[in-house]
């Protein structure tokens, strides 16, 4: 049983991270019903962002760069995790108005129009910051390691956990506690009667993308110290995201952060037992719950089901 512990530690911590990855994404799903397959390049734009921010390569060789490079490392760290997502949700909110034409239409448009946009931000993140890998820099305080009950622990990854479960409350009070919360999730169950209400729809789906985008900014800053930062990162990254808010129910927000933890802890169980089969068993869990559920664990009837 001890041997086990470390194990589902590291499927807790991996579920968290996943689920904050792939909350912007069922958010954009449940009132859109759009899949965004720029998810995953939104989410390494956020990173590289944020990387440059840290290291003032925007301004590097002026004044006003040697300046910041003199801060300390944590206030930097900290506002290149505010200006990362910002970053990403404007170009989500982009990404929105290039949608527009296609609502109405068949899916497949909005596909295809999200996967090019895909692959436009990869390209261009390999015209400005290269094809190699990067490391992102954090604060000294994050880094090494620390004994827990005779077992080694990676501080940093706590952290992430840590801060991801404070995203998961900050999103859920959003949602939950406020006037444009409460338009969101009913633009989720029945846009035509958010738009009878007098609400402006496009507005409110180019909120939601951007916010969504922005989420999966910040979900990259904090993920890529632990998974390395690279243009195709995201490409690791929309694929656990679909298959959670599938496992979850579209458009279900407990459901994605439930779905989320149970891909986790499959991964990182099966990682430790089966180390070839890690991957897989997220594949298998996704059979197993639509197998007996279609519209996963905790979803509700979606136009996707037409």
């Amino acid at each position: 049983m001890s041997s086990l512990i470390p194990h589902l530690i590291n499927g807790v911590t991996l579920g968290l991270l996943f689920a904050l990855i792939a909350l912007g994404f069922t958010l954009i799903v449940g009132v859109m019903e759009v899949i965004n397959l720029a998810h995953g390049s939104l989410f390494t734009l956020g990173a590289y962002i944020a990387l440059s921010t840290i290291g003032a390569n925007w301004f590097s060789g002026t004044p006003f760069g040697m300046w910041w490079l003199e801060l300390p490392m944590t206030g930097r760290y900290f506002l290149a995790l505010a200006l990362g997502p910002i970053i990403a949700g404007i170009a989500g909110m982009l990404l929105e108005v290039c949608l527009r034409p296609t609502y109405g239409k068949a899916p497949l448009y909005g596909l295809l129009l999200t996967f090019g946009a895909a692959i436009v931000v990869e390209e261009a993140i390999r015209l400005i910051w290269g094809t190699g890998e990067q490391n992102m820099p954090v604060p000294q305080t994050f880094t090494g390691a620390f004994l827990l009950a005779g077992l080694i622990f990676s501080t940093y990854k706590f952290y992430a956990a840590g801060f991801a479960i404070l995203a998961i409350i900050v999103v859920w009070l959003f949602l939950e506690r406020t006037p444009y919360g409460a338009i969101i999730k009913a633009g989720a169950h029945d846009s035509e009667m958010v738009r009878a209400l007098g609400y402006d729809l496009s507005r409110l789906r180019l909120f939601v993308f951007g916010f969504g985008a922005a989420l999966a900014g910040l979900a990259g800053m904090v993920m890529v110290p632990i998974w390395g930062l690279r243009p195709h990162v995201g490409i690791d990254v929309v694929i656990p995201a679909f298959l959670i808010i599938v496992i979850g129910g579209v458009g279900s927000f407990w459901g994605a952060v439930i779905a989320a933890m149970l891909v986790g802890l499959s991964v990182g169980i099966t990682g430790a037992y089966v180390p070839a089969w890690s991957m897989m068993s997220m594949y298998l869990l996704l059979i197993a719950i639509i197998g007996f559920r279609a519209r996963g664990l905790l979803g509700r009837r979606s136009a996707l089901e037409n």
